[in-house]
């Protein structure tokens, strides 16, 4: 009894010892994050301050980082000052890019990835090592074939080389579908078959319901991809009117140089408002598609 009682504090040292490691621990970590992350975080805080300041604060030496005043009207002066950079448009531009790639790049690739996890094919797993290996060809290796063919078939300065090439699959969304598919059991599959369901109904009623996270994930990529897409507008568009929005951004720069740098940086802010806004709002489903599209090969 004697020992017991004598043991109790040693036990409760032992105990406090793991959780004040434990507790050091958990702080080093997080303030190794936070360290980081102040990295990114100050460009983006750079540009939403320099979007409230007039020009003869921007130049201040020393940087103020705080403006006061707050100048706001380099938002308005962004969207309707210079009738011949049309901010509203770009964003309109982009919005119907992106809405039209984001279709097709969820339709094309869920029925191809579902064809590669779900079917048995003969070369099945063959063709999908050569579908993965073209993700080893960087876009400028095939930038002028494409633009020669689009201009054979008279499509230049439309939006369509912009989309239609979403709607024929990417190996990457084709990988990230089909691994997720593959960890949906297959007994749900050869029970809907035994009821009589065909492939397709399968695939609409029963996989894709239960692959929404990384559905998900494919329509938030297609969609930062094409707003951000900057080299096959400048390839393909010549038109100013048909501009998307990160080669209209540029044609300010050009237009205004330093001279209108915090409106620059208010259309900027505005641009990147929508994938921030869809990020945080999808940012849990975002998170799972990524997570259960690795755990199985």
């Amino acid at each position: 009894m004697t020992r017991q009682i004598a043991a109790l504090p040693v036990a409760r040292s032992a105990r406090l010892g793991v959780r004040t490691r434990a507790l050091l621990s958990a702080l080093c970590k997080h303030g190794i994050l936070l360290f980081f992350s102040v990295f990114f975080i100050l460009p983006w805080f750079w540009m939403i301050t320099t979007s409230l300041k007039t020009q003869a604060q921007i130049v201040e030496i020393p940087i103020r980082w705080i403006p006061n005043p707050i100048y706001w009207q380099n938002y308005p002066n962004a969207f309707f000052r210079d009738p011949n950079q049309p901010l509203l448009l770009y964003i309109q531009n982009s919005l119907y890019v992106c809405v039209l790639s984001v279709v097709g790049a969820v339709l094309s690739n869920t029925m191809v990835a579902y064809g590669f996890s779900r079917i048995q094919w003969p070369g099945r797993d063959i063709v999908f090592i050569i579908v993965l290996a073209t993700l080893m060809l960087p876009f400028p290796v095939v930038m002028i074939p494409l633009y020669l063919f689009w201009r054979n078939v008279q499509l230049t300065n439309t939006y369509w080389p912009l989309i239609l090439p979403t709607w024929l699959a990417s190996p990457y969304f084709i990988f990230l579908l089909r691994q997720f598919f593959l960890t949906i059991p297959q007994d749900l599959s050869d029970a809907a078959r035994i009821d009589g369901a065909s492939e397709m109904r399968i695939l609409w009623q029963v996989m894709v319901p239960l692959a929404i996270p990384a559905i998900a994930v494919v329509a938030l990529f297609q969609f930062i991809g094409s707003w951000n897409d900057f080299l096959g507008p400048l390839i393909y568009l010549q038109d100013k009117t048909k501009f998307t929005i990160a080669l209209g951004l540029r044609n300010m720069q050009n237009a205004y140089g330093l001279s209108n740098f915090g409106e620059i940086m208010a259309a900027t802010t505005v641009t990147i408002l929508p994938i921030i806004v869809i990020f945080f709002l999808a940012q849990r489903t975002f998170i799972q598609g990524i997570t259960f599209s690795g755990l199985k090969g």
